[in-house]
């Protein structure tokens, strides 16, 4: 079926019914950023690729609502599909509601699937549309009639880390969990998102490309912790542990049964970001339910000792194959076929040769000139573009090691820069060390991170149209909270031990984008009269191009940092490579 013959016939199935809106989010049952291919909805529907984004169909309009990172992408990918491009003001903002508030009349239907939403945007939905006197269908799966040869849900291994991994064993962060229940006064707690369960029970998997989870759901009280999963999916070993440990193992799909026969006057804690609706809606009334964010997901964010130490040496080792790679890069342009494709291929390969490599930790962004203008774009066999000894290359790539995860994002000249290249990639770089190395008291906030990263930017009158940093996991996923460097006043502090991206950019359409990416750890700086001060560590050890920057736009003490930083790549990679190597790398990390 051709993306209008979809559109035709769930509009047919929403006539039938007397629907007149049908809401299709990107999400899953666990309210994932990233998706089993199941329920990539959105892509079914309309061919948009990206990873963020809500469909809306009425009988006369059928639009993606999506952020400033995908407005090119989504133009391009939504041409002769029958669904327009809807620009939101506001990132991750539901702005389609007000716009059904606006355009619906009393009496009318508006339709989603309950497992794909979250508890507190189908609130959200109650809040604003049934004053309105619109009915909410919570019920219906439109695609599922047509979604020919729909996938299965994934059924790869999983498997149990270590302590010498994780630091921390199962059994002590199901304590932390429990006194944090106790505290909150629940007697039991509904886990659904994948990363809090890969952390609690140091579990892994590949159920979801890229991010190393597992499909599960968990039940836990004082005295029981219930793990629904395919047990298939564990080792004997595996199991034994677990149950020993006094963890249930049962069916992956009898979590709704758990719910329905909580006990009467019992309470249960839920994140109402991170559970499905359809899963609230199995509650009991006699239950009273608390809301807020799952315990875990705090505690997953400020990493140990042992998950620290891990990410500097896995952070040394993707240092390497990048090192690796830029020289390739820097040697073969303009010599061989290299495409944004190929690209991606071979900085896998350099990845891959890695003692503990997993599997990348995002799909690459390889962006030569135009494309790196796209934030979040992926080259496809129509768009992939061959690199040239001719303008600016961007690369936004990440790795999964077992011990560690990489996010990293550098811009090379390939030669004959203009000057606004060089300016723009100046400024990137000036905003980068600003809020890489800034100094902040205890009890900052994300959003004031951002505007510290941006204030070079903003002095030039430029900025960016996504936020400036997120939480990144440990083996887990790339992109995690409840910390964020952005604009939105989330009621997070900047806590010790947090990771975190610092990747402020400038992008002009059809022109180049530019980029620079470090992560960083949040980590003590002083303590005095004034309270106490944290600042980062550097955690990215990777080359950051010098040729392309005009030393007369920074100041004294950026020149410092971008020397000491690249003379650091330099000191702890060199030793990892060969003499040729070392060489082209010690010439890269020369002072400027």
């Amino acid at each position: 079926m051709t993306y209008q013959e979809k559109l035709t016939a769930i509009r047919s199935q929403m006539r039938g019914e007397g629907v007149s809106a049908y809401i299709i989010p990107s999400s899953d049952p666990h309210i994932s950023e990233y998706l089993p291919d199941r329920y990539k909805c959105i892509y079914f529907t309309s061919g948009f690729t990206g990873s963020a984004g809500t469909l809306v169909i009425t009988d006369d309009f059928a639009g993606l609502w999506t952020d400033a990172r995908y407005f090119v992408q989504a133009g391009e990918q939504l041409a002769g599909s029958g669904f327009e491009l809807v620009k939101l003001k506001v990132q991750h903002a539901p702005e389609y509601i007000q716009w059904l508030a606006e355009r619906l009349a009393p009496g009318a239907k508006v339709a989603f699937d309950a497992r794909l939403i979250s508890v507190g945007l189908a609130q959200l939905l109650e809040q604003q549309l049934v004053p309105q006197g619109i009915e909410l269908v919570s019920d219906r799966d439109y695609l599922e009639p047509i979604w020919l040869n729909r996938p299965y849900l994934p059924d790869a291994p999983a498997y149990l880390l270590g302590e010498e991994i994780t630091g921390e064993a199962f059994e002590n962060k199901l304590g932390r969990l429990r006194a944090a229940l106790a505290t909150s006064k629940a007697d039991y707690h509904l886990i659904s998102s994948l990363d809090d369960m890969a952390w609690l029970f140091n579990m892994r998997g590949s159920d979801v490309k890229c991010n190393p989870v597992v499909l599960s759901f968990a039940l836990i009280s004082q005295d029981a912790a219930i793990l629904f999963i395919d047990t298939l999916k564990f080792s004997e070993a595996d199991q034994d542990k677990l149950r020993n440990a006094g963890v249930e193992l049962q069916a992956y799909d009898l979590v709704e049964r758990a719910l329905a026969s909580l006990p009467a006057g019992s309470s249960i804690l839920i994140d109402p970001k991170r559970n499905c609706f359809a899963l609230y809606k199995e509650l009991p009334t006699s239950v009273s339910v608390l809301q807020d964010t799952n315990p875990t997901t705090s505690f997953k964010a400020i990493k140990n000792a042992v998950e620290v130490e891990n990410t500097r040496i896995t952070m040394v080792k993707d240092g390497v194959a990048l090192t690796r790679f830029f020289k390739w890069l820097e040697e073969s342009v303009g010599k061989e076929t290299i495409t944004e494709m190929s690209v991606a291929d071979k900085v896998l390969e350099f990845r891959a040769a890695q003692e503990g490599f997993v599997g990348e930790s995002f799909d690459t962004i390889a962006g030569y000139k135009a494309h790196g203008a796209l934030p979040h774009y992926k080259a496809t066999p129509e768009s992939d573009a061959a690199l040239k000894a001719d303008g600016l290359f961007l690369l936004d790539s990440g790795g999964q090691y077992q011990t560690g995860t990489t996010d990293i994002t550098r811009v090379v000249s390939l030669g004959n820069l203009t000057e606004e290249e060089k300016t723009d990639y100046t400024l990137v770089l000036k905003g980068m060390i600003e809020g890489a190395s800034a100094r902040f008291p205890k009890g900052t906030r994300g959003y004031q991170i951002d505007a510290i990263t941006r204030k070079p930017l903003w002095d030039h009158a430029r900025n960016y149209g996504h936020g400036t940093g997120h939480g990144v996991g440990f083996f887990l996923n790339v992109h995690e909270g409840p910390h964020v460097f952005n604009a939105t006043p989330t009621p997070i502090d900047i806590e010790l031990g947090m990771i975190t991206s610092v990747e402020p950019g400038i992008y002009r359409p059809e022109q180049y984008g530019i980029r620079i990416e470090n992560l960083v750890l949040t980590v003590p700086d002083e303590t005095n009269a004034f309270g106490e001060f944290y600042t980062f560590e550097q955690l990215t050890i990777a080359l950051i191009d010098t040729s392309p920057v005009k030393k007369q736009l920074l100041e004294a003490h950026q020149v410092k940092w971008l020397n000491d930083y690249n003379q650091l790549v330099a000191d702890r990679v060199g030793p990892h490579l060969n003499e040729e190597e070392r060489a082209w790398l010690q010439a890269k990390a020369k002072a400027i």
